[in-house]
């Protein structure tokens, strides 16, 4: 089986690492040279590809217009599995299967990463123990579907998820997008950076996502517009409960919605 992963930054490059851990040939392919130098020198890969016409399974780990181009555009060997690891689902999967393909397409979604990016940051244990979100329909074929979750074990991720791309991201928009959006507009407030010495884990829990790229978070957003529109939106109405209870005093309504966010937390925390 000759996998090659197209884009070597800190995701794809640990999915080759992992993937050579295991036993497994991987090949790069990158558009800096220089990327693939440094992942050849580290042992990352087996070596460099240019292409994905003799390859039996490809990982595209690009931003989402380049890989919508990709999987619209590019020569893949007849039957090849082609997987994708975007952070949504919906139109890759719309645009896969609005007309015939000659690979098996099969969506998945890596839930792991660091504050930094780059090839520089992979490594082949980032997938230890993480999640591995997998989104099929009934046009997704199920030997496709198998080998790559055999492939996901074989990196390292402890839970394999299966959803429909609708549900992923739904899904996604609270538990990713919100979060770094709610994170880049905290550190927005004019005290941030002149608390240094005031600050405990509170303050870098919230500020640890806010250091987007700024490309690329955007496509996402827009990619999932309706989804996370939804819940931005009712994260200000909620928000709007705080602040009136504080513009009016009202010291039980605080009580009251503190309770019902500890509540809501421990129910989560039993629910994992």
């Amino acid at each position: 089986m000759k996998i090659v992963v197209s884009g070597l930054g800190i995701i794809g490059a640990s999915l080759c690492a992992s993937l050579r851990a295991a036993g497994y040939p991987v090949y790069g392919k990158n558009r800096s040279e220089n990327v693939v130098e440094y992942a050849l020198e580290h042992g990352m890969i087996d070596g460099e590809e240019k292409s994905y016409e003799d390859a039996d399974v490809v990982f595209l780990a690009l931003p989402p217009a380049v890989t919508m181009r990709e999987l619209d555009t590019a020569k893949f060997k007849d039957g090849a599995i082609v997987a994708d690891i975007c952070g949504v689902k919906g139109v890759l999967e719309r645009l896969v299967f609005s007309r015939p393909r000659n690979y098996r397409y099969v969506g998945t979604h890596p839930m792991a990463g660091k504050e930094t990016s780059g090839i520089r940051s992979a490594s082949a244990t980032l997938f230890k123990g993480a999640n591995f979100i997998v989104t099929s329909c009934e046009r997704t074929d199920p030997d496709a579907l198998e080998t790559v979750e055999t492939l996901a074990r074989a990196m390292g991720f402890g839970r394999i998820v299966h959803c429909t791309a609708a549900e992923h991201d739904r899904k996604i928009a609270i538990t990713s997008q919100l979060a770094h959006i709610v994170s880049n507009a905290y550190v927005k407030s004019p005290y941030a950076a002149k608390s240094w010495g005031f600050t405990g884990g509170s303050f870098q829990d919230m500020t640890r996502i806010a250091g987007v790229d700024e490309n690329l978070w955007t496509e996402l957003y827009f990619c999932n517009r309706e989804s996370l529109l939804e819940e931005t939106e009712g994260l200000i109405e909620r928000l709007t409960e705080y602040r009136d209870a504080l513009a009016s005093c009202d010291e039980e309504k605080m009580r009251a919605l503190l309770r019902e966010g500890r509540e809501k937390r421990e129910e989560i925390r039993r629910g994992r």
